[in-house]
């Protein structure tokens, strides 16, 4: 049943008409000359109708095969437990479950990191039948037929050879259950095995997992440590236990001997050469440095606020007269270019590089075999992208390396781990040590099994390894279950112990794997029937693929739960930190899939230590409490989502006050209290932009949209009024002043020519606060013609199926690249009425590079926006254009890593609302209220919805004289109060019937 009974097709979502206003005539574009550059951009895009009619085709899901499996890497653990792959081939790589993150920039998009590990693990087959017996790796070096499909939260690999009477299916990712936070929150990997005997006669197989013991992984060598394996039995279970043993306090060396602390005024008898170490040691951080961990007030750090400039320090002769050398390092990850170098006679002898971070930690090099001889130390600075700086500290020489922590037990890598094999048998094996020679053949060799192993760190590594027997009939087939398990708690974020949440609920790793063994059958079938829902819908296999990749960032190393409960953010993979409002509120995806995290994001941070009592929102929580305008706006109406996908109204009432004050702190910056900014404002540009902006303006007034919804909701009427009406005069004065007949634009303030802003060029978020009120199903406040046309024109004139034209024509002014020359992209401003040289700033601000790049995030957003203002091609021409620069180019990069300033970046998770765009979905938990208006083949519909304690599919099959939907609930539950239709005649009757 609808809440109106005049339902128009366009104005369905909002469940109101547009806000009435008056517009004065749209101006024409204003007469400079275009931007050379723009010229480039092509109005027909030239897209065949084959491709084009693949947008709306359901598809085929999406298969990976030979070289696209070369870069593959798909998070496969919990949420907020660390970031580890799984290869295209099966195999685990990354492993960043340690606590030891390093940051990433935007280079992994042009240059994608490859598949490495840091210890050894994998599968194996071994089988034996008639006239067949064989053993190998479950991988690209045992199987040449190898095929990956799916993505997170779980992905399909299938093996196969002409000469091998097996074939077999990897199901592998952590348990996933949209609602159920705590269930997709495990430190576990699940492999679930289908073996399947392809041969007409009975095979003999065995399946074997192992895995290296890697406790304390950075950290052993310090603190010699032994590692230690045991074997264990429990109903259900059968578990290889990886630990670590602390060995017993040595008794101190040598005094230890300062050679340079960097407390000086000057740089003493140090050479300095170029600009980036500056006169004198540093005493600061530079501009968004978040320096760590130095001692005393002094260092060499090579920021001076860029990361452009370049030097050199070559200190003084060093006798060396210990086995040690120790210091603190940070900065960028950049061998031989931002590194710290120890010379003998001229020659590089040892080397270290920061870790992408400025949190500096202890290295420690043994120089043993140089004592007594006279060396050198060198600090070098060559580079100039992200990243492109040194941080060091405290040059000592002793004979012990030099410890963070007081114990072993505080490094960030100690912990346990391990393999689990679920529902073991009699003719399971375990071994605790395996030999050192290769593998598979040391697997399946004549070792007997064994129950415990150890080994001291110095001796080498150690491995253990289960295995299942069993006989396979004729085209019979077996599962298989194993699990990786890990619980490594000391988790640190800038020398603070953050710990992790998932160490709240158990001890180790061995009571992961405790836990999941009764109940790891039904969280697969749970999965699977996530992953059944999910596809089981006439929207297109590749846009289904695409909406859930950017939420692949919940579980790798940009997302962080806390032992407090509390999740936190990077903006990427250890880049940016804060939970960035004006980043993660462009993102869906977590709202929808998991509303607990984004409520308690909110109220743990947002509402809590980042904001201040003048009622700002610290872009940064507490990293950095300045509000940005679009973060601000954009956090007060993700509260208002939050709100409609919560059960009740508890979780708005308890941020109610807060939320006055918000929004309260936004009337501010409208000095003239008649709805428009006008003053300068930071945003996700990363600079403040002088003169009203559309971009800005658009979100001030969604966000009081919002506030008007949530006080009408708790019985402040008068306060709604109040923001309806600011929302009402602030429309009249943006649509008379900052549209030019094709789309909005940003008047720079001439006071601030200095000043970089997009000006009168096209930009990309030109109108985001109206995608936020569609999202909502808030009134809108703009001209809806003029929206589409808006949008219309940056599809025009952002939009090209080459970047690369484009970009060289605007290679001095920089950016970076997530497009290539070759690749189509949704530019973020281009200057097709002029003013490109205006919109740089004098001189030129570093920040106007953005304006050159395809960000894919920004591109979803607009995206999304073309699809729910009509403009469905357009919108699913620019996301086909990031799914084919990833899927499509999976033999150059990682498919399943979206970057923007740093991998798995969270603005992608904007994405999701492709999905809620094409079903025309909105959800009220509190009201219980669903609605539906598709623009995808309405007539036959079918796709997921998730609601506030359940989800599951909605269909609906729809003719001139005939309308029926129907509702599954899946899992969970729904409570329906009222369900909206978008018909295409109002029907004389309507019948609910309820299937039990």
């Amino acid at each position: 049943m609808a809440h109106d009974d005049d339902l128009s097709r366009r104005d369905f979502v909002a469940l109101s008409a547009l806000t009435a206003t008056t517009l004065r005539a749209g101006r024409p574009a204003q007469a400079l000359e275009a931007d050379p550059a723009s010229l480039l951009i092509p109005a027909d895009k030239g897209l065949g109708a084959d491709w084009l009619a693949a947008l709306t085709a359901r598809g085929a899901p999406t298969a990976w095969r030979g070289a696209e499996l070369d870069w593959f890497g798909v998070p496969c653990g919990g949420i907020g437990c660390g970031h580890l792959y799984l290869g295209g081939d099966g195999r685990l790589w990354h492993w960043d479950i340690f606590n030891r993150t390093a940051g990433t920039n935007d280079s992994h998009y042009a240059r994608p990191a490859a598949p490495s590990a840091p210890l050894d693990s994998g599968f194996a087959l071994a089988w034996n039948g008639p006239g067949t017996r064989g053993a190998r790796p479950l991988s690209r070096a045992g199987f040449r037929d190898i095929t990956a499909s799916g993505g997170w939260p779980l992905t399909t690999i299938d093996y196969a050879d002409d000469d091998c009477p097996l074939t077999a299916r990897l199901e592998a990712g952590a348990p996933f259950v949209p609602g159920d936070l705590a269930v997709s929150s495990l430190p576990a990997t699940l492999l679930t095995f289908t073996l399947t005997n392809a041969s007409d006669a009975p095979v003999d197989v065995e399946l074997a997992g192992w895995l290296e013991n890697a406790t304390s992984l950075a950290s052993a060598g310090d603190w010699d440590l032994t590692r230690v394996n045991r074997i264990e039995r429990a109903p259900g279970l059968l578990w290889l236990d990886c630990a670590a043993r602390p060995s017993p306090a040595r008794a101190d060396g040598r005094p230890t001997i300062v050679v340079e602390d960097f407390e000086g005024e000057d740089w003493g008898a140090w050479t300095v050469e170029g600009e980036a170490f500056g006169p004198a040691p540093s005493r600061r951080a530079g501009s968004d440095q978040r320096l760590a961990n130095f001692l005393g007030v002094g260092l060499a750090n090579s920021y001076p606020d860029t990361d452009a400039a370049t030097g050199r320090l070559l200190s003084p002769p060093i006798t060396i007269t210990r086995r040690r050398l120790n210091f603190l390092i940070g900065g960028g990850n950049h061998p031989g270019q931002t590194c710290i170098n120890l010379l003998r006679e001229g020659e590089v002898v040892r080397t270290a590089t920061g870790a992408n971070t400025d949190a500096m930690r202890w290295e420690s090099w043994d120089v043993a075999e140089y004592e007594g001889e006279v060396l050198r130390v060198e600090i070098v600075d060559q580079h100039t992208g992200g990243w492109g700086h040194i941080d060091i500290d405290h040059l000592e020489l002793a004979d012990e390396p030099r410890r963070g922590r007081e114990q072993a037990q505080d490094e960030p890598d100690w912990g346990t781990m391990g393999l689990a094999l679920f529902a073991p048998t009699n003719a399971d094996r375990g071994w605790a040590q395996l030999p050192d020679e290769a593998l598979p053949a040391g697997l399946f060799g004549t070792v007997e099994p064994t129950a415990e192993g150890a080994r001291p760190v110095s001796e080498g590594s150690l491995r253990g390894a289960l295995s299942r027997r069993l006989r396979l009939a004729p085209r019979a087939s077996a599962q298989v279950v194993f699990a990786i398990c890990w619980h490594f708690a000391n988790h640190y974020l800038d020398g603070q112990l953050r710990g992790r949440e998932y160490a709240t609920r158990f001890a180790d790793a061995r009571a992961v794997a405790d836990y999941l063994a009764p109940r790891q059958a039904q969280l697969r079938a749970t999965g699977d029937l996530w992953r059944h829902t999910w596809a089981d819908s006439t929207l297109p296999h590749w846009l289904l693929e695409r909406a859930l990749v950017g939420a692949n960032c919940l579980a790798t190393g940009t997302t962080q739960r806390w032992s407090t409960g509390r999740t936190w953010g990077w903006e990427g993979v250890g880049c940016c930190a804060g939970t960035c409002t004006h980043v993660w509120h462009y993102a869906q995806a977590a709202a929808w899939l998991q509303p607990e995290l984004e409520r308690g994001i909110r109220e743990q941070q947002d509402f809590a230590g980042g904001f201040s009592p003048d009622g700002q929102i610290g872009m940064r929580g507490e990293w950095n409490k300045r509000a940005a305008v679009d973060g601000q706006a954009g956090t007060i109406l993700r509260v208002w989502r939050e709100h409609l996908l919560s059960a009740d109204d508890s979780f708005l009432r308890r941020l109610w006050p807060r939320l006055k004050q918000a929004l309260a702190w936004l009337e501010e910056q409208d000095e003239d209290g008649d709805g428009y900014i006008e003053k300068g404002q930071h945003n996700t540009l990363d600079v403040d932009w002088y003169g009203p902006s559309s971009w800005f303006n658009t979100m001030y007034l969604a966000a009081l949209r919002a506030g008007a919804a949530m006080a009408r909701h708790l019985g402040e009427p008068e306060l709604a009024e109040r923001w309806d009406s600011l929302v009402t005069r602030g429309a009249e004065r943006l649509e008379a002043d900052l549209f030019n007949g094709e789309f909005y634009y940003h008047r720079r303030d001439p006071n601030f020519p200095q000043a970089v802003g997009s000006g009168l060029g096209c930009h990309i978020d030109q109108i985001l606060g109206m995608l936020w009120v569609r999202l909502l199903g808030l009134p809108g406040f703009l001209d809806e013609e003029r929206e589409r046309t808006a949008l219309a024109s940056l599809y025009r004139y952002n939009f090209t199926p080459d970047v690369g034209p484009y970009r060289n024509a605007r290679e001095a002014y920089g950016g970076r690249w997530y497009a290539m020359p070759g690749e189509a992209g949704l530019l973020m401003t281009t200057f097709p009425h002029g003013g490109a040289e205006a919109a740089q700033g004098i001189p030129p601000v570093w920040s106007a590079m953005y304006f050159n790049e395809c960000m894919n995030g920004f591109e979803y957003q607009a995206a999304v926006h073309m699809i729910q203002a009509g403009l469905v091609t357009e919108g699913l021409t620019v996301a086909r254009a990031v799914h084919d620069r990833y899927s499509g180019a999976a033999e150059r990069r990682n498919p399943h890593n979206e970057v923007e300033c740093g991998d798995h970046y969270a603005r992608s998770m904007a994405s999701f609302g492709l999905v809620l765009a094409l079903s025309g979905y909105h959800c009220d938990g509190p009201a219980g209220h669903l609605a539906f208006a598709p623009k995808l083949r309405p007539d036959d519909f079918r796709a997921p919805w998730l609601g506030a304690e359940g989800w599951g599919t909605f269909h609906q099959a729809r003719g001139p004289a005939h309308h029926s939907a129907t509702l599954h609930v899946a899992h969970g539950r729904l409570r329906l109060a009222s369900l909206a239709l978008e018909t295409l005649a109002p029907p004389p009757t309507a019948a609910l019937r309820h299937a039990g």
